[in-house]
């Protein structure tokens, strides 16, 4: 019994193959059109920081902040990767740049900034919708954040790794990813139109289905008659 069904399943299936192929380019197609014409390419750019340990700090001893209390641990990583956005690192970074046209909430969406699990780095993050803007600014967030570093715990233990260069490729436009993405939803809606499709025909197709739609049993049935040229079969 289990093999009638999977049969007649795959028989379901393979009779609308052409409107499930249709489905899923239509899909496609879509996806498509939606990452070329709607979707805003935006482009990003990272610089790293590392926190260091200098025997050349500088301690203000009026200050209750020592060297000990702001030693290398994830504690401080996660202060500093707060610190790279507020408002005061972010406003002068508009300043030295000169882009007075954003302010400080704006800035602060395009820019993401995560701690390396067990290192003492921070990467900083920006996106943007031209390249060399999200360079320029990764780069001048890291420069005003380790001079406010100095300023607030007078200490210099902050050191850019990698600076941000230009990207040449769009990070939230993935043609193939989204290709797959969208041929994945065509199959789930093409399944699904199938099996409504098939729910709603009534009709008889097999001896089967008269045994069930009368509950009576099938003496005989009528083969198909084909005509090939002179012959009958």
């Amino acid at each position: 019994m289990e093999e009638i069904d999977l049969k007649e399943l795959f028989n379901m299936f393979w009779s609308k193959k052409v409107q499930i192929i249709l489905i899923i380019l239509i899909f496609i197609t879509v996806g498509v059109i939606y990452t070329v014409e709607f979707t805003t390419p935006m482009y990003s750019s990272s610089t790293t920081l590392v926190l260091v340990s200098s025997a050349n700090d500088t301690i203000n001893t009026n200050t209750m902040i020592t060297a000990s209390d702001v030693s290398l641990n994830s504690k401080l990583v996660s202060t500093y990767s707060e610190l790279v956005k507020s408002k005061n690192v972010l406003r002068e970074v508009i300043s030295n740049i000169g882009m007075l046209e954003i302010n400080e909430d704006t800035l602060k969406k395009d820019i993401t900034v995560s701690a390396v699990e067990d290192t003492e780095l921070i990467e900083i993050t920006v996106q943007n919708e031209k390249p060399d803007y999200a360079a320029q600014i990764a780069n001048e967030t890291a420069e005003v954040f380790t001079q406010k570093v100095k300023e607030i715990y007078n200490i210099n233990n902050v050191q850019i790794v990698d600076k941000a260069e230009m990207s040449t490729e769009p990070s939230n436009i993935n043609h193939v990813k989204d290709i797959i993405m969208f041929a994945s939803i065509g199959i789930v809606i093409a399944i699904i139109y199938v099996i409504v499709a098939n729910m709603l025909d009534t009709t008889i197709k097999t001896a089967e289905d008269v045994e069930i739609a009368y509950n009576i049993p099938v003496l005989a049935s009528i083969p198909m008659i084909k005509h090939l040229g002179n012959e009958r079969k």
